[in-house]
């Protein structure tokens, strides 16, 4: 029974939900990617936009070389920035983007390369 808005309403669940262990056969929970795969953007030598955003900071220049974890831009996404830092030691080549730009996700903003 669940009371809403003063309401009474009876509301049954399926067998497999009910709150008995003994009863209840609950599966596995589904891993979670690494934070850092899954936020990076980042694979090989390219750096993509994960998301829809806007370029708000270039940190670096071409001929720049970076160390991991060194930001290389900054992006921003429904009013929030989001630093993308180095996913490996290497020098910048090849930046396809300009601050204030507009990327889809997916967008090849920049190479690191050996």
């Amino acid at each position: 029974m669940v009371e809403v808005n003063g309401k009474r309403i009876e509301v049954s669940l399926p067998a497999n939900l009910g709150g008995n262990s003994s009863t209840a056969t609950a599966g596995a929970a589904p891993k979670r990617k690494s934070h850092a795969a899954a936020s990076s953007g980042k694979s090989g030598k390219t750096v993509v936009a994960d998301m829809q955003s806007s370029v708000v900071k270039i940190a670096v220049a071409e001929g720049d070389v970076v160390e991991v974890g060194q930001t290389i831009i900054v992006l921003e996404a429904m009013k929030m920035e989001q630093p993308i830092k180095a996913h490996k030691a290497g020098t910048i080549a090849n930046i396809k983007t300009e601050v204030g730009a507009t990327v889809p996700a997916g967008t090849v903003l920049m190479d690191i390369e050996d």
